[in-house]
């Protein structure tokens, strides 16, 4: 029986890197998109620094989200497609299309390029924003059925980029995509071990405390989930019969706040974690700060908000038992450390 070949784009990224080395792990042929062979040189390192086994099978291929060149090569002759790569700045961004315009453009191209090479499954790295943003403040538990409201208050230009590239994938599978099976995938903040020198997604939190750059702890709640797990995830919905046509949202129940994530570091990492603030800061303070600086005016209408969510369906069709928040905060801050990115 031949090797299933699977397409992984965006595969010098946190995500995809640890989707690579499951992949890997479980006997697949991996082919990686990257932007630029010096990205691919760095990627392969990064991986082999992380334990990677069965590194022969893994190849890497230039493409860019926002050209057509190169896709159908990179598709062709593959099995299936994890479509992991997206643009992930949440927050204020001064021009919302340069976000929104690649996560939709470039989940089309992708799909169009599958189907047309035969490809029978694509799992595409959708993100919580496609689901609880703007939402009034409620004890609602969101679940994988839940759509964020891009109407609702809240809702920034990364919210807006996963939500509309996730409705745009579903729209053409059914409209367009033939034999072709679409399957999303709704982490929730990614934390973990670090990839190569980069930090990405949630970690910047864990970084950011570890490097006292931040004068104190906002009243913020953030739901945590382990990249680990969510490569698991990944893997697991690729030929899964019953994955076909879901949505599964990859959390890990209730949300830990800063001042939570602040005392995991401490208590667990010593003096490493010395420079982890410990004062609070007051929510008016914050909305005070939010009135000059948008950045921080982002984040000011979830002050004191934990939001609720689910994981049922994951549990119950792909079997997935996600770690402790805990071990995703303390996993993060000592590969950032044993890497040399935070000073001991």
């Amino acid at each position: 029986m031949s090797q299933p070949r699977v397409v992984v784009t965006g595969g010098s990224g946190f995500i995809a890197g640890h989707c690579i080395l499951k992949l890997l792990a479980q006997g697949h042929l991996v082919h990686a998109t990257v932007r630029s062979l010096d990205k691919a040189t760095m990627a392969r390192r990064a991986l082999e620094a992380a334990g990677m086994a069965y590194g022969e099978r893994l190849s890497f291929a230039t493409a860019d989200l926002m050209r057509d060149d190169g896709w159908a090569e990179v598709v062709a002759g593959a099995d299936y497609v994890l479509h992991v790569a997206s643009p992930v700045l949440p927050g204020h961004v001064p021009d919302e299309s340069a976000v929104i315009g690649p996560a939709v453009e470039g989940s089309l191209r992708v799909l169009r390029a599958a189907r047309d090479a035969g490809v029978k499954r694509v799992v595409l790295t959708s993100a919580f924003h496609a689901v609880s943003w703007g939402y009034p403040h409620s004890t609602h538990v969101f679940t994988d059925d839940d759509w964020t409201r891009l109407d609702g208050p809240g809702v920034d230009a990364y919210g807006k980029s996963k939500t509309l590239a996730e409705r745009a994938a579903w729209d053409f599978v059914a409209r367009e995509g033939g034999a072709m099976e679409l399957t999303t995938m709704l982490p929730v903040a990614v934390m973990g071990p670090v990839m190569g020198q980069d930090i990405s997604g949630a970690n910047h939190i864990v970084q950011r405390m570890l490097k006292g750059a931040m004068p104190g702890l906002p009243n913020l709640y953030i739901p945590i989930v382990d990249v680990r797990d969510v490569a698991h995830a990944h893997v697991a919905a690729l030929r899964h019969p019953q994955a076909a046509g879901q949505r599964f949202l990859l959390s890990n129940g209730a949300a830990l706040s800063m001042r939570e994530i602040g005392a995991v570091l401490r208590a667990e990492l010593g003096n490493a974690a010395r420079a982890v603030p410990t004062r609070a800061i007051p929510d008016l303070v914050m909305r005070a700060m939010g009135l000059f600086r948008p950045e921080i005016r982002a984040f000011v209408p979830d002050l004191g908000y934990a939001k609720n969510s689910s994981n049922e369906k994951a549990r119950r069709v792909l079997e997935w038992l996600p770690r402790d928040s805990r071990e995703a905060i303390v996993s993060a801050g000592r590969s950032m450390i044993d890497r040399g990115l935070i000073e001991v």
